[in-house]
């Protein structure tokens, strides 16, 4: 009997789960030979991680700051470890078989869990699971290295399946559910991820309210709704440290306010909105999530079968070959398309023909809502109401991420609408008219597209209509691409075609669910391998002799490295503010980060772009190091932060800046402003050691008149480096105000003159001041916020409460199933 149960219970889930892990391994084979995958986002997480990692294991303490990019900034949206936080273990253990198995293993077992929450048979669960989990977007992510987005977007479903079965099944074992899933959900760090989870839910919210209304069980909602609340407490609670320290440095990085005084019309909170719609799904483009190819894929080049290529070689122009992609939407760019599955797809317009109540409404609502944002600049005023109405959603960038949710509701929809036909709960006619109707919609706009591909447009991209493209290459792009899109719509026509049919042979008893189910993973797994394979395929995997080989020195890195002072260095050689190699090695001026401070992205636009301009215009005309040093003595951003290596060919000693101010220095003078435009367009005015400061600290600065005493034998200098520790030694004649080439940060970094606490100010818009006075003393920065230590023992106190509230639900089922047995 135990045998049998075991079989009837858990077989299903077992090999569910072994076919999940199979499928997985089998794609990124490669792991199997030790390879690893290589990514931008991977190199730049791992040398923009280098110093804090190697501070961890060194000092056995969280640095908690890192000075590896942009002049110095927190680490906690690069590596931080809060061990407050004991649910952080779990998530690393679930994560056992390392990045990418794990995300898209995670993707599917998440799945099918919310699935099962769902009350789905659990064939069909797993069946949705992979093709929940084969959608391009998460190959994508992963192929540039998106892990925390991978893993946000694996613990998402789970975690709306435990609030669905929280309101229709069982309310507390749902909200202990919801409390783990949520806690794994923010441990991912991914707000982004968790806010379109949380926009999804509340659709559903909505829509449950409505629904319970009509059927009177408007107690039972509210009731539910209020349990819920205890999860959503917990899970804040355990994650408390991550998230008190990620919402004190909002404040100061681009998400949050400026001091600036902008012009009419631009947003001083929140991301700009064109910076954050500057990836906006084209309108049309969105047929991508029924026909992959229908603006051409990727933003690659044209394969060596291509008739493009072919023109090239035949008019001797393959050297521009790199420059055509065969991506030829609005977007500046793109890894691929956003393709669901045209299985997945059909599945989902047959839910609308046969599906009645709740579900079917939220869903569709939060699929279209999903559509219209990731439309963002191209539906400008539905994403500038969101901007400016709906709170939280100015933080975020991209908004063609929005189609996660469009992700996860199409094929919800789809697997819903499939149990729903395996048990009977729609008629056989009602069936029938649903696969006519369904099969008309999909098929219908397929056929239209093989048929008159030319309704898709032009095939070339705004970029390419300004008449800059001969037309002997114009128009063999136009056929590569239009045979792609006819292509890819034939694929779809036929994978539709057999799911439709698949399922009237089901319904007509012709063929039994032992087989439809493999039949329909079958379909699946050749309908989305192919096509994820175009994006993500074994070419992303090199041996680790390789990868480490990518992080080897360089000539002038190995030049800077030799000297033992710290210094910052600016890299000419890579895009100096989108480019994070430079950290792995030195503490560098630019940097890749999303979330950088906003006041060093304001100094970044405003003063260095332009310094950056005119130096490498003088680079350009210099014979050695001598023609160049006049142009570094206008480098006033640059100088004040230290900048003493230039680096302009890696496999060449850098040049050596002799104007860099050094770590601190005396000020020479003080300029008092008034306002932050103010200080922020004197510096580059200014000469060397001056001060720029705010009227607001004046009282930290204790001096009244301009700074006159300019001792030459007056010295401050750095004596001892940490990432969160600088100790300094200085000797004046009388008091003196000094400037520090570090980031002024409020939120953590104390002051100390001889180990007592000292009030410090910001100066020059970013750099950190401090009156000294006279004689000899040491002063210390040393940078212990509060939010992170006071965070942890919130985090240590949720984590426990959390694992003894489940560990005592559990104690009471297992006795109420004991006295139920007896």
């Amino acid at each position: 009997m135990q045998i049998t149960g075991f079989r009837s219970n858990y077989l299903p889930h077992v090999i569910n789960i072994t076919l999940f892990l199979l499928i997985t391994v089998v794609y990124f084979s490669p792991v199997l030979e030790g390879k690893k995958l290589k990514t931008n986002d991977n190199t730049v997480y791992i040398s923009s991680a280098r110093e804090i990692n190697e501070h961890r294991e060194k000092y056995g303490e969280e640095p908690l700051w890192t000075n590896s990019m942009f002049g110095g900034m927190p680490a906690y949206l690069i590596s931080t470890l809060y061990p407050g936080n004991l649910i952080e273990k779990i998530d690393r253990a679930l994560k056992l078989f390392k990045v990418p198995v794990a995300a898209i293993f995670l993707t599917m077992v998440g799945f099918y869990v919310l699935l099962l929450f769902f009350g789905l048979n659990p064939w069909i669960a797993g069946a949705g699971a992979i093709a929940y989990s084969l959608s391009s977007y998460l190959f994508i992510i992963l192929g540039a290295g998106h892990n925390t987005k991978a893993f946000a977007i694996a613990y998402m479903a789970p975690l709306i399946g435990s609030i669905v079965y929280s309101y229709r099944r069982n309310a507390i074992a749902g909200a202990i559910f919801m409390a783990w899933f949520l806690s794994l959900e923010l441990i991912a760090n991914h707000l982004q991820i968790t806010y379109y989870a949380l926009l999804a839910v509340a659709l559903f919210g909505i829509t449950e309210l409505v629904f319970s209304i009509r059927e009177k069980r408007v107690v039972a909602f509210f009731k539910t709704t209020g349990i819920l609340i205890i999860p959503v407490i917990l899970a804040v609670s355990v994650n408390f440290a991550n998230m008190l320290t990620t919402y004190e440095y909002s404040k100061y990085s681009m998400r949050g306010k400026s001091e600036l005084q902008m012009p009419e019309g631009k947003n001083s909170d929140g991301l700009d909105i064109n910076y954050a719609t500057q990836w906006s799904y084209g309108i049309d483009e969105t047929m991508t999530l029924l026909i992959p190819g229908f603006k051409g894929g990727a933003s690659k080049p044209f394969s060596r079968e291509s008739r493009t290529y072919n023109a090239l070689r035949q008019n001797n122009s393959l050297e521009y070959l790199n420059g055509l992609p065969k991506y030829w939407g609005t977007q500046p760019g793109t890894d691929g398309p956003v393709y669901v599955g045209a299985i997945v797809f059909f599945l989902f317009v047959l839910g609308l023909f046969i599906l009645k109540g709740p579900d079917k409404w939220w869903l569709l609502a939060a699929t279209i809502l999903s559509i219209l944002l990731a439309w963002g600049k191209n539906l400008l005023w539905f994403t500038e109401f969101f901007m400016n109405v709906v709170p939280g959603y100015n933080k975020f960038r991209a908004v063609s991420m929005t189609l996660v949710i469009a992700e996860f509701c199409i094929p919800l929809l789809g697997f819903l609408t499939l149990d729903a036909v395996i048990k009977g709960k729609v008629t056989t006619n009602d069936i029938i008219k649903g696969l006519k109707g369904a099969t008309m919609v999909t098929g219908g706009l397929l056929l239209l597209f093989i048929l008159f591909p030319g309704l898709a447009g032009s095939f070339l991209s705004p970029f390419e209509m300004d008449g800059q493209i001969p037309t002997w290459l114009s128009s063999a792009m136009i056929a590569d691409r239009k045979e792609l899109l006819r292509n890819d719509a034939f694929r779809s026509l036929v994978f539709a075609l057999l799911t439709a049919a698949l399922i009237y042979f089901f319904i007509k008893d012709r063929i039994k669910l032992k087989m439809m189910i493999p039949v329909l993973i079958f379909l699946i797994v050749i309908d989305m391998w192919p096509v994820n394979k175009r994006y993500m395929n074994n070419d992303k995997f090199v041996p680790a002799s390789q990868f480490n080989r990518s992080f080897s020195p360089s000539v002038a890195d190995q030049a800077i490295m030799a000297d033992p002072e710290i210094n910052r260095v600016l890299n000419l050689s890579v895009s100096t503010f989108n480019d994070a190699s430079t950290s792995y090695y030195h503490h560098s001026i630019g940097g890749y980060h999303g979330a950088k401070l906003r006041r060093y992205q304001e100094l970044i636009d405003s003063v260095m772009v332009n310094e950056l301009v005119s130096f490498t215009n003088a680079l350009r005309t210099a014979r050695d190091q001598t023609d160049i040093e006049p142009a570094m003595s206008s480098l006033n951003a640059l100088n004040m932060l230290n900048t003493r290596y230039i680096i302009y060919n890696p496999e060449a000693p850098p040049l050596i800046n002799p104007y860099a101010m050094g770590n601190a220095w005396f000020a020479s003078k003080i300029n008092w402003v008034l306002s932050s435009n103010e200080e922020l367009q004197m510096i580059p005015f200014i000469t060397s050691h001056e001060a720029i400061v705010k009227e607001i600290y004046r009282d930290y600065v204790g001096i009244n008149q301009v700074t006159e005493n300019n001792n030459a034998n007056d010295t401050i200098y750095l004596t001892s480096y940490k990432a969160n520790e600088l100790i300094y030694k200085s000797s004046a004649s009388s008091d003196r105000v000094a400037l520090f080439s570090e980031i002024y940060y409020p939120a953590g970094w104390q002051a100390y003159i001889d180990n007592i606490p000292a009030d410090h100010f910001r100066a020059n818009y970013i750099l950190r001041g401090l009156q000294i006075p006279a004689g000899e003393h040491e002063i210390k920065f040393l940078f212990r916020p509060e939010s992170y230590f006071n965070g942890n023992r919130v985090s240590m106190a949720g984590s426990l409460l959390l694992i003894l509230i489940s560990a005592g639900y559990g104690v009471v089922l297992f006795r109420r199933r004991n006295r139920q047995q007896l």
